[in-house]
């Protein structure tokens, strides 16, 4: 199920999710924490919010339950000034600054907000210069995305795009070459020589896969070498695969 997420506040829950968000210097109105939450769970969030000059109010826990329905919240709920969505420009202004070739992620269809959330916390640990979705038909930044990050989408810019074939046409002009997942594809993930440049990887829907014109649109399609039963891993934990081979095969080339 894809949340919507159209609100003039946004709600994070977790310790993670807030210590980061403050960390990060986001605007928070509020946090609400738990009469009962543990002292040692909640100390650096208080001292980080005193510093900030955020409210902090002690509640019953089932104020939180209410506040972040469904979400683990462990005791600690802020409120947040909205997400703030970066440009694509942004992006790969992002790489520039680091003196890197870019290196993206763009979420065909990725529906299910804990796989954002994991996708999101892969791609601040392997150094991923920002993440693009498309704006319908996918998830978006929520409590649940940020829970799952660990608080990695304070870190991550994530780009929002009307029509994602349109923005892979716009970053293959730049000389990007754009690299799709297929199980079906002949080429093998580890024995491709691509990901020393400037790459965008797509990650298709968790049940479809990339849509048909997506799929077209790739410079080369890759696959994960599959030696079990099940043919298809995932799709956070794919995406971790490949981020990683990037990471591998970029220091590879350093040292040389």
């Amino acid at each position: 199920m894809v949340e919507e997420h159209d609100k003039t506040e946004e709600i994070l829950a977790g310790k993670h999710s807030v210590l980061e968000a403050l960390r990060a210097g986001r605007t928070l109105n509020k946090i609400w924490i738990a009469e009962n939450a543990q002292k040692a769970l909640t100390a650096p969030i208080v001292a980080e919010a005193r510093q900030a000059g955020v409210i902090i109010q002690h509640v019953d826990k089932r104020k939180l339950d209410h506040l972040a329905p469904g979400v683990q919240h462990q005791g600690v709920v802020a409120q947040a000034a909205p997400y703030a969505y970066s440009e694509v420009e942004d992006l790969l202004a992002a790489a520039e600054a680091k003196g890197e070739p870019p290196f993206l992620l763009l979420l065909d269809e990725i529906e299910d907000p804990h796989n954002l959330g994991s996708i999101l916390r892969s791609a601040d640990c392997t150094g991923v210069h920002g993440v693009i979705v498309p704006k319908r038909r996918s998830a978006q930044i929520t409590a649940t995305v940020s829970k799952t990050s660990a608080g990695a989408v304070e870190y991550v810019p994530v780009a929002r795009v009307t029509n994602l074939g349109q923005t892979i046409d716009r970053l293959k002009e730049l000389g990007i070459w754009v690299v799709g997942t297929d199980v079906d594809t002949d080429q093998d993930l580890f024995a491709s020589d691509i990901f020393t440049g400037p790459v965008a990887v797509v990650i298709g829907n968790e049940s479809k896969g990339m849509g048909r014109l997506i799929r077209e649109k790739c410079d080369i399609l890759l696959k994960l070498p599959m030696l079990g039963r099940i043919n298809s891993l995932n799709a956070s934990v794919a995406a971790g695969v490949i981020m990683y081979e990037v990471v591998r095969r970029r220091r590879s080339l350093s040292r040389q």
